[in-house]
């Protein structure tokens, strides 16, 4: 299977297509589908056609072109663009001045040739999970347009699933990554918890807040994780680690230990999401079924660490401009910032018991397998789901899965599964495939395998896209 990635890239380093010709193709098909998934908030298409252009003239005067030339991407719109207003999916911030520089992994991924093609979409300051954003208006599920595409890094996820761009950046505080792409159908990867620097972008959660990418392949999201990485000064949480390649890995024919998550992870599932679990487990050959028994407990701190510092960040906004904020997000800062000290205390604490529970689980595995949400794509709008007996609410209820593993700051690689299920036989769900601290290759590499099985996977969006069309940002 060809990556797309690194068939783009291929492809513009032999001549057999110029960077300039593989980005009309893009921004044709942006200007064509993208009103149905109102994944882009901007496009940034005087700053692509440079770049393009620049790639084509470093070709022509014979230079070695970088790893990820001519390679069109998207970035979630909390991502500082030079020139751009970094909007972070909130009205409030549209009147501020435009960013001075490039966030640092626009930056590297600059520098390794792709080129910027725009911002996307996401749920107000990424304080949500289905990109059912008041100002912008909602993201749309390319399988299914009546349909959330998850959040908050929803556009991220849309653009990849939509064959817009073959590879978008996002945001993962409590499950932004992989509860889109689970929904969505795509690749993504949440790194271990500063890994990647996070200088240029707009904050959420200090003390949760990663950045990663997303991809239409395991081998494409590998080539872009690896432009990526490398130390920064800037940002005081990014370790000071030297970049560990890993697409080279892919290759490697090394057994994975593998196992099931259950417990709590097979307790807050629908069938779609057990039939996912097990569609992977037996493509790795996972036997065994294992428990944190501290996943409920990671889940609640990280309501109480997000509410508090999202509430903290806010606090002073919030004071003088209130009806700026969307109603899904300001009732929640507003109570966060009342969160008292001594709960944020105990939170922190119980993050790192269940860490060491954690890591005592990878003395005997490589990868934990869980399934990244616990349902497939929710029709927009829906305020309910039953599971496990009970009706939960349906926003909040899309990390369930997700929050525990953000909690404790472990890389995970998000793949999708197509377990065709019922009246949703047409939507894919993804599984977690969670792995140590600094092991993002033992991730990639299950994810990889899963695709070379068949388990895993994108499908072309088709007759998905037939709904009724909405309206676009552009046209808004």
């Amino acid at each position: 299977m060809n990556s797309a990635i690194l068939e783009i890239a291929r492809q513009v380093r032999s001549g057999e297509r110029s960077a300039t010709a593989v980005l009309q193709a893009t921004l044709a098909r942006v200007r064509e589908l993208d009103p149905q998934y109102n994944g882009f908030t901007a496009v940034v298409e005087a700053r692509a056609r440079a770049e393009a252009a620049a790639i084509d003239a470093r070709r022509a005067r014979g230079e070695t072109l970088p790893p990820l030339a001519g390679v069109p991407y998207a970035v979630k719109n909390l991502f500082d663009i030079a020139g751009e207003t970094t909007l972070a999916g909130g009205h409030v911030n549209a009147g501020n001045p435009p960013a001075s520089r490039d966030a640092t992994l626009v930056t590297r991924l600059r520098d390794a040739g792709a080129v910027l093609v725009g911002a996307l979409n996401m749920d107000e300051h990424a304080y949500g999970f289905t990109t059912e954003n008041t100002h912008y208006g909602a993201c749309r599920n390319p399988h299914d347009v009546t349909r959330i595409a998850g959040g908050s890094s929803g556009g991220s996820a849309a653009a990849v699933a939509g064959g817009l761009v073959p590879l978008t950046l996002g945001s993962d505080t409590n499950g932004s990554i992989r509860v889109p792409a689970s929904l969505c159908g795509v690749f993504g990867l949440k790194p271990t918890f500063g890994r990647l620097a996070r200088t240029g972008s707009y904050p959420f959660v200090g003390s949760l807040d990663h950045l990663g990418p997303f991809a239409a392949d395991a081998e494409g999201l590998a080539a872009a994780y690896d432009a990526l990485q490398g130390p920064d000064r800037d940002d005081n949480a990014c370790a000071q680690r030297a970049a560990e390649p890993t697409l080279a890995g892919l290759a490697s024919d090394r057994p994975l230990r593998v196992a099931v998550l259950g417990g709590y992870f097979a307790h807050w599932t629908g069938p779609e999401a057990r039939l996912a679990v097990d569609i992977a487990a037996r493509a790795l050959g996972a036997v065994d079924t294992v428990e944190l028994a501290g996943a409920e407990q990671a889940r609640a701190a990280a309501f109480i660490i997000t509410a508090a510092e999202g509430g903290a960040l806010h606090r002073r906004r919030l004071t003088t401009q209130y009806d700026d904020y969307e109603p899904h997000s300001r009732a929640r800062l507003v109570a966060g910032s009342l969160v008292p000290a001594a709960w944020v205390q105990q939170a922190q604490r119980i993050r790192q018991r269940v860490y060491r529970e954690a890591l005592a689980l990878f003395d005997h595995y490589d990868v934990l397998i869980a399934p990244a949400t616990p349902v497939p794509a929710t029709v927009i709008g829906t305020d309910s789901l039953t599971l496990a007996g009970r009706q939960l609410p349906a926003r909040a209820s899309m990390g369930l899965l997700t929050q525990p593993i953000s909690c404790l700051g472990l890389p995970v690689c998000a793949a999708p599964t197509w377990p065709g299920v019922g009246r949703d036989a047409h939507l894919p769900l993804g599984v977690q495939l969670i792995g140590a601290p600094w092991r993002e290759v033992d991730c990639l590499l299950a994810a990889h395998r899963l695709e070379q099985a068949g388990a895993a996977g994108v499908r072309t969006v088709t007759a998905a896209v037939a709904a009724t069309p909405v309206a676009s940002v552009a046209a808004a």
